[in-house]
């Protein structure tokens, strides 16, 4: 199971039969989540749940835990070793773990209280949204927390990312 699908996603059969929420209802997720959780949150910079963490710190208004058992602070703020732990019940957990751990941190969320379940881009297991699903649980899957917000916010434009330039000239197509 540790081969690549044409999914992207080591263990996933390459099929995609389960559909997602629509963006009007991604936003409408974000916009009614107070907290998250990333799970599997690393102190590492070069890594994409570093990258997340430091950009919903410094530019949303969410309250971020980081869950990591081999972790003390990241970016100052407490590590927290599972989700039980965690002073809140979280509105989103954003999850950062390899596919075969990905049931486990289901059955955590779901311990935990959490309302939704977002797997981070390239992560994809059809079996886990349909039991998040069942469970009540909002799903997202393969779409990264900090891309939705920051195009929902004007934080992104068609390349990926802002420039931040400002200019009245229209911009020539490609």
């Amino acid at each position: 199971m540790s081969a690549e699908t044409p999914s992207g996603t080591a263990g996933d059969s390459g099929t995609r039969t389960w559909t997602g929420p629509t963006a009007a209802e991604r936003l409408a997720l974000l916009r009614g989540a107070r907290t998250i959780a990333i799970v599997g949150a690393s102190d590492k910079p070069s890594r994409a749940s570093y990258f997340v963490a430091t950009y919903l710190l410094s530019s949303s208004r969410y309250r971020v835990y980081f869950v990591n058992p081999a972790a003390k602070r990241i970016l100052g703020q407490p590590v927290y070793a599972a989700l039980a732990d965690l002073p809140e019940p979280p509105d989103i957990v954003d999850v950062f773990r390899r596919y075969e751990d990905l049931p486990g941190v289901l059955e955590e969320a779901k311990a935990a209280g959490a309302k939704n379940l977002w797997l981070q881009l390239g992560s994809w297991h059809e079996e886990v949204a349909r039991d998040a699903e069942a469970a009540g649980m909002g799903v997202v899957m393969d779409r990264c927390v900090k891309i939705e917000h920051a195009r929902f916010h004007g934080g992104l434009n068609l390349a990926g990312f802002n420039t931040g330039v400002i200019s009245s000239r229209r911009q020539l197509p490609l």
